[in-house]
């Protein structure tokens, strides 16, 4: 019989090592995950058979069955599912091994505690290779449905593993002649997982809800069911409990954290299905991936489909983890074709509006979690704001953002029931961080007079705010964007003391005749000069013109697209800073001209620093600085 001898890469290998370590604490999840695999792979089964009924020849019954052998120290989990080739033991034993393991390691290596490496791995699933937490030998022996051979496989965790095919003991096992079985070889540390009291609470409390039945027993005798075997999202929602739900959906997801949200529902009417679904209280570690599918199962008269058939779920709402069960979806439609079901569409929106639903009911009800949910996911909700016109009123309803109102996250109806009389717009400035757009020069002017002005950070708000141009008749509008009148609203009579101060200070400067000077030296540069009420504190900003794109959508678009398109911006100046006042006294005084053309360009460099930009000449920039500095040393 030929052996096959394969090894682990050395990221597997060590992230084998810290699967077995990291959750030691938490050994019963193994248990869990073998058993839901063995459900899948019935769940697949069940769904191969609709085309090809010869798969489950004369053992239609499908099961799992648990059984210990105690003097060999050995725990077998069963299954008459599916199955795998080789090709498919080789490739597929293992939710992390297949992606994302250099990733995961590294997030692990750099956690501190147990704790935060637990929810780490509770991200990434642990699958198969969680076995690894009792045992030091796992053997799988599988027989693929329809196929002539049955397959062995044999790893010790942390050198690689064998395949060959098995004998015919070794496939005897199954006493289908399909499916799988994993043979753990229980260390001496995890005793208690060959004692019967044991299995049965494990099971109890991790897969009570699997819709197959699960026996506990010894080899061929004293098998008894111990799970309920129905699938919960069929059981009324009053029966259900909160642990029951926590259960299912870690079942589900192969994670560790708990649902921060939980919609169960049942459709009915033209179309009707059963909806169990669940938001996650940690975002996945590929969230933002461009290949991530949604993680939504689709079954049809509980006999599932797909688990991620495409066109079931919006893009975004595709951190969302459950399932889908409809009776109205034929059971003989192939995978390909289904996405194109009307049925299947009008499943995406219905989900879509329940769940906006009650996110907006926990936003009122518990808002401590609905603004731990929008912290893991906001960004990714507001994709829909985009793309999801028919949803976009229920979105914008659930939105939150941040505000210079209050250091904490607002709707867009307490913006609106906040503006100031006669305010005509809904102001916004976007950028990479919070802190700069708090900072930002640009809406000094509108702080200065209490309208508040709504702070956008991710990338998506630039995208968004180009499909929708307003809120309730208000439209949006970029405090760094076009010239803006502030005109209409006063400054209270705290500010307007300090700028009468700076203004006589200055006594009848010619800010005309500056800005004619900056206009013909920066002419190259900018595509207009002017002064602004703007600014209060600073002397400086940078302002795209009307015609042009804002400020930080080009710098997005030179990012993801190869924008190129040229753009000069307008330089706003404070007419009522110390700075200007003095260049425009020296323009008056018809100073040296090299001198003004030198602060106009410091000036200039100013505002790109400000705005995150690239100074285009920092050897001039820090020429012209080191003169001035070196003149205002001396006087």
């Amino acid at each position: 019989m030929t052996e096959e001898k394969l090894t682990f890469g050395a990221d597997v290998s060590r992230l084998l090592d810290i699967v077995a370590h990291a959750l030691y604490s938490n050994r019963d999840v193994f248990l869990r995950e073998l058993v839901s695999n063995a459900a899948d792979a019935c769940d697949r089964l069940r769904y191969e058979a609709l085309q090809n009924p010869k798969l489950q020849g004369a053992d239609s019954d499908l099961r799992v069955r648990i059984f210990r052998t105690p003097e060999k120290r050995l725990l077998t989990v069963v299954d008459n599912g599916i199955g795998m080739t080789k090709q498919e033991l080789v490739e597929n034993l293992g939710t992390i091994a297949r992606s994302g393991t250099a990733n995961l390691m590294k997030q692990v290596g750099e956690s501190g505690s147990e704790k935060e490496k637990l929810s780490l791995i509770g991200q990434f699933g642990v699958g198969f290779y969680a076995s690894f937490m009792v045992s030091q030998q796992v053997e799988v022996i599988s027989h693929r449905a329809g196929a002539d051979e049955t397959w062995h496989w044999e790893s010790d965790g942390r050198t690689g593993f064998t395949v060959r095919e098995a004998t015919k003991d070794e496939a005897a096992q199954l006493s289908s002649g399909r499916g799988t079985a994993v043979i753990v070889h229980i260390d001496n540390d995890s005793s208690e997982f060959l004692l019967d009291e044991k299995l049965r609470q494990v099971i109890e409390t991790w897969s009570d809800h699997i819709g197959f039945p699960i026996y506990l027993g010894k080899p061929d005798k004293d098998e008894k069911q111990i799970n309920k075997a129905a699938a919960l999202w069929t059981r009324p929602k009053a029966d259900i409990s909160k642990q029951e739900y926590t259960d299912f959906y870690r079942h589900i997801s192969h994670g560790l954290d708990e649902p921060i949200m939980t919609s169960h529902w049942k459709a009915e009417g033209k179309i009707e299905y059963t909806a169990l679904l669940f938001a996650p209280t940690l975002r996945p570690w590929d969230m933002f991936d461009p290949t991530r599918r949604h993680a939504v199962r689709l079954y049809v008269r509980r006999i599932f489909i797909s688990d991620n058939l495409e066109g079931l779920v919006y893009p975004w709402l595709r951190f969302m983890r459950g399932i889908i069960d409809s009776s109205d979806l034929p059971l003989n439609i192939s995978r390909d074709t289904l996405q194109y079901n009307p049925i299947v569409a009008k499943i995406r929106s219905g989900m879509a509006k329940k769940i906006l639903t009650d996110l907006d009911k926990l936003s009122r009800e518990d808002e401590g979690a609905f603004g731990a949910f929008w912290g893991q996911f906001g960004a990714v909700l507001k994709e829909g704001l985009y793309d999801a016109y028919e949803h976009r009123d229920e979105l914008l309803q659930v939105c939150r953002f941040q505000s210079t109102h209050e250091n904490k996250m607002t709707t867009l109806a307490e913006y609106a029931e906040r503006m100031k009389p006669g305010q005509d717009a809904i102001y916004y400035i976007s950028g990479e961080s919070l802190d700069n757009v708090r900072n930002s020069p640009q809406i000094e002017g509108f702080k200065a007079r209490g309208i508040e002005v709504l702070l956008f950070t991710d990338t998506i708000d630039d995208f968004w705010l180009q499909s929708v141009l307003d809120y309730k008749g208000k439209p949006f509008k970029s405090v760094t964007k076009g010239n803006i009148d502030l005109s209409k609203h006063p400054l209270p009579e705290g500010a307007k003391e300090k700028i009468a101060k700076t203004e006589s200070a200055e006594d009848k400067h010619d800010i005309e005749n500056l800005l004619n000077v900056l206009k013909e030296e920066l002419k190259d540069d900018v595509g207009e000069v002017r002064a602004t009420a703007r600014l209060t504190d600073s002397p400086v900003c940078l302002i795209a013109a009307d015609n042009e794109v804002d400020l930080r959508m080009e710098r997005v678009l030179r990012i993801h697209q190869k924008y190129d398109k040229p753009s000069k911006r307008v330089l706003e100046i404070n007419p009522d800073h110390p700075l200007i006042s003095r260049m425009a006294a020296l323009a008056a005084g018809n100073a040296n001209a090299q001198t003004l053309n030198d602060a106009a360009r410091l000036l200039l460099d100013q505002a790109r620093i400000i705005q995150g930009e690239p100074v285009p000449d920092p050897a001039a920039f820090a020429r012209r600085m080191a003169i001035f500095m070196e003149r205002g040393l001396a006087a």
